[in-house]
């Protein structure tokens, strides 16, 4: 029986290091770059980053390296962003981030991707999904020659931490993580919807950048208003799309076909901007890595997937 993978890699800002690790240990005992073994790869944010660059042919090693190399330098945050933290402008200023991206990816387009590629965001003038894929289907027409930086800057612009951006088109688009943190039942859907394979046939391999307990104190507080909301609502929200997600994809392809890492650590362990966490991140990778590896290798990793070819290139 033919099987189609998938990969799904969460949102998480610099904790993006902790699946790249994962990938990267897994990866030195494969013939081949780790993302060659996928028919489809998604990532949300930090996730969607790395799904590009496995999806344009770079080792799980390199983009590790350039989490440990870039990452400081693009959360090392401006002025006036960390003043107004969350008030009166965004804490990191975008240009960092495109300057490290573009030094690894140039002007490298999406179709150039050897695998197929979803990377979600969100249009914030229309309230709908816009969402970058590869030329995996006729009617897929419009994302192909987009540079790939441009689809990591839409996926990364997380509200409050980074401004909106705005496309070669003048889209303004922030980070699929609003919507699709965790894009794994995204993933399931495009598998069994757009591409038309059988259910039984997908296993998906789904990363966290870790998760910590959901925990708003509700027992300790009577008067819930908008004071104790406000700094609530988010952990809420990211656990709830979460929950959702992986529901999706456990009902459509079933528990067994499905594989999630996602270590739980103490709340404020790690954040997703604090880069002084990297080497501690990395260590937690290459420890589930190598933990689950005799699984990942029986599930994902027997034979690299079929070649893609796209309808447009």
């Amino acid at each position: 029986m033919d099987v189609y993978r998938i990969l799904s890699i969460d949102g998480g800002g610099i904790k993006g290091v902790f699946p790249a690790a994962l990938l990267a240990t897994v990866e030195k005992t494969l013939p081949k770059p780790v993302g060659s073994y996928f028919d489809l790869i998604v990532g949300t944010s930090t996730g969607g980053i790395i799904a590009l660059g496995l999806g344009l042919g770079f080792s799980a090693a390199e983009l590790l390296e350039f989490y440990e190399t870039l990452g400081p330098r693009i959360f090392k945050g401006n002025r006036l962003g960390l003043w107004f933290k969350h008030w009166g402008a965004t804490k990191y200023s975008p240009a960092p981030l495109r300057e490290a991206l573009e030094s690894r990816f140039g002007d490298r387009r999406i179709g150039e991707a050897k695998t197929r590629l979803v990377i979600p965001s969100m249009n914030i003038e229309t309230g709908k999904v816009h969402i970058y894929k590869t030329a995996h289907h006729p009617k897929f027409e419009i994302d192909y020659p987009k540079l790939a930086v441009e689809a990591a800057m839409a996926t990364a612009a997380a509200p409050t931490f980074f401004p909106t951006h705005h496309t070669s088109s003048n889209i303004p688009l922030v980070d699929g993580g609003v919507w699709a943190n965790n894009p794994v039942g995204m993933a399931v859907v495009e598998g069994i919807g757009v591409l038309g394979w059988e259910k039984e046939k997908i296993r998906v391999l789904s990363i966290g950048c870790t998760s910590a307990p959901l925990d708003i104190g509700i027992r300790r507080r009577f008067n819930l208003g908008k004071i104790f909301w406000a700094n609530k609502v988010t952990d809420i929200f990211m656990a709830g799309q979460c929950s959702a997600s992986l529901g999706t994809a456990y009902t459509l392809v079933g528990h067994d076909s499905v594989v999630r890492i996602d270590p739980v650590v103490p709340k404020g362990r790690y954040d997703l901007d604090v880069h002084k966490e990297i080497k501690s991140l990395r260590g937690l990778g290459k420890s589930e890595g190598r933990e689950a590896l005799p699984k990942l290798k029986e599930m994902f990793f027997c034979a690299a997937a079929e070649p893609f070819t796209p309808y447009r290139s």
